[in-house]
Formats: structure tokens, C-alpha cells, sequence
């Protein structure tokens, strides 16, 4: 069991690695900072003494080096555009991003499940025409089209709630919440729908292919024999068995909801870190686009870790060193 944890937690450290090293690279291609920071009164005594100043005059390895070795002590270094660290405003700005997910999240895995349990127990039926019909709806559609379907809607002709921003907030120490506010949580319903519709239909249609194949086992027929009521067939054992596979999908659709936020965020105009990672686009900050991009991965690491150590806990056989997953 020891040498499996190792083995994961070396994978986590080595993909992390990587994705720093390609983050840099890709950065070195997007642009200069320095055309975007100086006007256009600037002498070459003046972008000189800017890359000297931002460290890029330095060859490539030693900026990499350089940038690990402060984020592991806690700092992504000096936004180009904004000139103030960018750990001050990450946490600003993640509050924001991780209210939403979390929201989307609960949304995804909770109609995800119960919808996925309904449409395997009750295979036929208008109200399960209607479920399967919408999640075709959730998987056919991009996202920014579903945000803008749900804006015109639900904000403009209707106007139930609004269309952008994140409403009033509250202010509990560094964090900013909108949890506690009326506007705040109806600012959170349409970007939360958009964000979660998706997630949630893949994990609806995969508890309904699951329970169905638990369904089919003999001992579901053996307990059918025994005299078992459905409810305690369909709750005790089968949703069980059938929820197993479903925490690495949950898992990984966590994850995805964080690092895809950047789409809902655009649309929406919601001020949180994937919103400032396209403003850092556009003015090439590459140490705010680095520090989200090593955010995401470190949280895609985390969670699929997480992951592995739940399997540990739940499957016998990986503790026994008999079963292993690449």
C-alpha cells in the first residue's frame, strides 16, 4: 500500500512539473510584456531596463527555476499588468470562481445522480423521455450558448434574475461571499446552471449505465428471490455497487468545472480567476497566466489523487498490492 501512495504522489509532483515547464514555454510565444507595459514614447534604454527589471533578460531555464522554487514558498511573483502580487490577487478573485464551482458541482452530482437512478430504475415513461431529451440538449450544446440561451430567457425576457456580475457581497475576513446576500445567490443561479448542465449529464447517463449493468448481477436476481422489496434492492445494494466507478468521474468533473469556469466566467462577466486569466491574455501577464494555469493543475493533481486514495480505502485489493491502476 506504502509503495502505491509513493508511486501516485511521485506522478502528482512529476505533473506538476510538467505543466510548469510547458506553461513557460507556451508563454515565451504569446507576446512581449513589455510592448504592452511601456507607451509609445519608449526608448530602447527604457525596454531595457523593463526586462532587465521583470527578469526576462535571464535565459529560460532560470526563469522556470526561478518561478518554482518562489511558488513553493507561496510566491507566483508580480503581475506585469497590475504590478502587485499575484497571490494578493488570486485571493481576491478566487472566491468568486470556487462559489461557483461549488454550486455547479452540487447541482452536476446531485440531479446527475438522482435522474441517473430514475432513468435505470424507470427505463420508460414521458418524464424519462423528457430527462434523456434534455441531456442530449446538455451535451449537444457548447456552454457560452447555453449561458447566452439561459441569459435571454431567464434575464431578459423574463427578468427573474440578473444577467451579469456577482451581486452584493459580504466581506467575512479575506474571504467574499455571495452566500449571504439575496442578490449574490440569484447572481449565482445562471452561471451555476451553465456550468453544471453539462458535468450533469455525463454523470446522469453514467449511474444510468451503471446501475443498469448492477442490475443485470445474479445477485440482484437472488435477492429478488429472497423476497426483497425493490426499494431495498434498488437503495441498498444496487445504488452502492453502482456508485463506486462514479466517484472518479465526480472527481475529475470537479476539476473540469474549476478549469472550465473560464468560459461560463466570460460570459457571464463573473469576476473570478478565469476572467482574469483572459484579461492576463490580452495583456500578455505571464505570471498571472502561469500561476492559473499551475492553480488548475495542482487541483486536477489533487483531486485525481484524492481519488486514488478513496479506491484505496474502498477496494481491499489495492491494499493487498493485487490490483493496479495506470
Amino acid at each position: 500500500m506504502l509503495s502505491y501512495v509513493f508511486r501516485r504522489a511521485m506522478q502528482s509532483v512529476l505533473v506538476l512539473l510538467t505543466v510548469g515547464l510547458v506553461a513557460f514555454s507556451m508563454f515565451r510565444f504569446v507576446g512581449d510584456p513589455v510592448e504592452n507595459l511601456l507607451g509609445q514614447e519608449r526608448t530602447d534604454a527604457d525596454i531595457e531596463r523593463l526586462r532587465e527589471q521583470l527578469g526576462l533578460e535571464d535565459p529560460f531555464p532560470i526563469q522556470y527555476w526561478e518561478f518554482l522554487t518562489r511558488a513553493v514558498q507561496g510566491d507566483l511573483g508580480i503581475s506585469f499588468r497590475q504590478g502587485r502580487p499575484v497571490v494578493d490577487i488570486f485571493i481576491e478573485r478566487l472566491p468568486a470562481t470556487l462559489e461557483l464551482a461549488f454550486v455547479s458541482a452540487a447541482f452536476a452530482f446531485l440531479f446527475g445522480v438522482l435522474f441517473g437512478i430514475y432513468t435505470s430504475i424507470r427505463r420508460k415513461g414521458f418524464l424519462t423521455n423528457v430527462i434523456l431529451t434534455g441531456s442530449l440538449i446538455g451535451v449537444s450544446l457548447p456552454t457560452f450558448l447555453i449561458g447566452i440561451l439561459l441569459i435571454y430567457v431567464f434575464a431578459v425576457e423574463l427578468g427573474w434574475l440578473p444577467s451579469f456580475g456577482r451581486g452584493d457581497v459580504v466581506q467575512v475576513g479575506r474571504w467574499s461571499t455571495g452566500f449571504l446576500t439575496e442578490s449574490g445567490l440569484k447572481a449565482l443561479v445562471l452561471p451555476s446552471l451553465t456550468l453544471g448542465l453539462y458535468q450533469m449529464t455525463l454523470i446522469m447517463r453514467l449511474v444510468r449505465s451503471e446501475m443498469s449493468e448492477v442490475l443485470r448481477q445474479d445477485y440482484i436476481r437472488f435477492a429478488r428471490a429472497r423476497g426483497l422489496s425493490d426499494r431495498t434492492i434498488y437503495f441498498r445494494h444496487a445504488v452502492k455497487n453502482t456508485l463506486i466507478p462514479v466517484i472518479t468521474i465526480a472527481g475529475l468533473q470537479l476539476g473540469s468545472i474549476i478549469a472550465f469556469a473560464i468560459i461560463t466566467e466570460t460570459v457571464f462577466q463573473w469576476p473570478g480567476v478565469g476572467l482574469l486569466f483572459i484579461d492576463s491574455v490580452q495583456f500578455v501577464d505571464i505570471p498571472v497566466m502561469a500561476a492559473y494555469l499551475m492553480m488548475i493543475s495542482v487541483m486536477f493533481v489533487a483531486i485525481n489523487f484524492i481519488v486514488d486514495m478513496l479506491y484505496l480505502a474502498i477496494d481491499p485489493r489495492l491494499r493487498d498490492g493485487k490490483t493496479s491502476f495506470s
